[in-house]
């Protein structure tokens, strides 16, 4: 058994293999309070007054308690984000990192705003972690560019892809748990969408380009595709535009 998870966790690619992986000593780190989750949450005046900058990273690798939402949000981390990277950003390590890294970027943004709207502040005032939203993006994602896969839900009844985050959201609700985490990582997971695969199919410009200085962190493996001769092939796909 011991084996089998070895080899599943060095199967893993690596930004999900580095996210699980902070996100689990985290989490257990601060159950077994060795880690304080007060040094880790979202704090806009600790961050600018005390230049605290580490929080603008561990909030998103602290899951909460230990209970049935964290196993799920693990297993969606370890599902969704391992299919993102393996197939939609295959050879494109460096670009995944980068939808990471605008996602964080737009729950960070959407919190810190709309802590300053008069009566919903208070609503996002409660929000000082953003590891749920950060999954729940990717999960949006996935289902984004793949709607036609067909699902079950714990065998109850079925649906496609398209509407995942529409039933884990339900479920959230129904097991008490907090549904604007979710809601907070639909909206930044639709954001990335319309400008990564909508904007770029109707005006032909990507504005999520990834910085070369990101680029030059990842050495991508190039992907290579054998194709027959004397085929004729559709137009590209708009992954292979993007390389």
């Amino acid at each position: 058994m011991a084996q089998v998870v070895e080899e599943w966790y060095k199967q893993m690619p690596v930004i999900t293999r580095s996210y699980l992986t902070a996100a689990v000593i985290t989490t257990v780190g601060c159950s077994l309070e060795i880690i304080s989750p007060y040094n880790l949450y979202l704090n806009p005046r600790l961050v600018v007054k005390q230049y605290q900058i580490w929080r603008l990273i561990t909030n998103f690798l602290y899951f909460r308690k230990m209970d049935l939402d964290f196993l799920f949000h693990m297993f969606f981390l370890a599902r969704y984000c391992k299919l993102l990277e393996e197939n939609s950003f295959r050879g494109r390590t460096a670009d995944f990192f980068y939808m990471l890294l605008f996602g964080a970027t737009v729950l960070t943004s959407i919190v810190l705003v709309g802590g300053m709207i008069p009566y919903v502040s208070e609503s996002f005032a409660k929000i000082i972690f953003l590891s749920n939203s950060l999954t729940f993006m990717m999960v949006y994602v996935w289902s984004k560019r793949n709607p036609y896969i067909h699902m079950s839900f714990l065998g109850l009844f079925t649906f496609t892809a398209a509407y995942l985050p529409w039933v884990l959201l339900g479920f959230s609700v129904l097991v008490g748990a907090s549904a604007w985490a979710d809601l907070l990582g639909m909206v930044a997971g639709h954001v990335y969408y319309f400008l990564e695969d909508v904007y770029p199919r109707m005006t032909g410009r990507r504005p999520l380009k990834t910085p070369s200085i990101i680029k030059s962190l990842f050495a991508d493996e190039p992907v290579v595709v054998a194709r027959p001769a004397e085929v004729r092939f559709a137009a590209p796909a708009i992954d292979e535009m993007r390389r």
